[in-house]
């Protein structure tokens, strides 16, 4: 299966930027962390986005999920704005974020039960889920007994429970060796190829997002511009083999060129 067509009219578009900037005020004086901002991106299709540490990228990824409403400009999901937080969109920090005194199965059930979703129907979707993310003789594990790996797989697993139609990854992996987190790239694209979410991933790892995604942006530095848009034209399912394929190689230096001279 090729990757979908990345370039779209506004009517196709599922989440749209707009003209989004960010200035954060501080007792040294503001900084501007986002200048005008703007993209589109397909239902069902997964974007990277990559730049210098530092250019913002964070601060889009809270815009997106409503978390911080931009000094300028709107995002929108399905023509309607973003404002605030909302059961449609999930999302992954670097830090899984697990309440230490509840189980894996207990942790994935939190956003069913904080939703009111009947017990029966909360055991049927957690069951499920730890199935999906390979966490079936984990269920009654603590967080403290869990690698950084599989801390990552129950909020992956957390985030997706509640079958949300976008979900936003902010360095997921970045905690991770590299072994785990090449590891855990495999497994993301195993669960996406099953439940096609929309995912908007950022990440510092080149190699991770062409392996990963339909269509990697590249961030300037501060204040953050979207100055370079690639569509990754590899056929999926992708696999790890990948990584050492020449067009592979060639995608990710392109990407690296226009990094360094952003």
């Amino acid at each position: 299966m090729q990757s979908p067509m990345t370039r779209m009219t506004d009517a196709a578009a599922f989440l749209a930027v707009d003209n989004v900037s960010h200035t954060y005020a501080g007792p040294a004086g503001d900084v501007q962390a986002l200048a005008n901002v703007t993209f589109r991106v397909v239902r069902e299709s997964f974007v990277c986005l990559v730049g210098p540490s530092g250019c913002g990228k964070s601060t889009l990824l809270r815009a997106l999920a409503g978390l911080l409403p931009p000094s300028q400009g709107q995002v929108s999901l399905d023509t309607q704005p973003v404002t605030r937080p909302q059961r449609r969109i999930g999302i992954i920090f670097q830090k899984a974020n697990l309440m230490p005194w509840r189980t894996v199965y207990h942790n994935l059930q939190l956003p069913l039960q904080i939703s009111g979703v009947p017990a029966r129907e909360r055991q049927q979707r957690t069951e499920a889920m730890l199935t999906l993310t390979g966490l079936d003789g984990f269920a009654q594990a603590y967080p403290a007994e869990l690698s950084g790996g599989m801390a990552q797989r129950v909020a992956l697993g957390r985030a997706l429970i509640h079958d949300p139609e976008v979900l936003l990854m902010d360095e997921p992996f970045g905690a991770l060796d590299a072994l785990t987190r090449e590891q855990m790239s495999a497994e993301l694209l195993r669960i996406w190829s099953r439940h096609r979410k929309t995912v908007f991933m950022v990440t510092h790892s080149i190699s991770e997002a062409v392996l990963l995604a339909d269509r990697v942006l590249v961030m300037s530095p501060r204040p953050g511009r979207i100055v370079f848009d690639l569509e990754i034209p590899l056929a999926r399912p992708r696999n790890l083999e990948l990584l050492h394929q020449p067009a592979f190689v060639s995608l990710t230096e392109k990407l690296r060129h226009n990094i360094r001279t952003s």
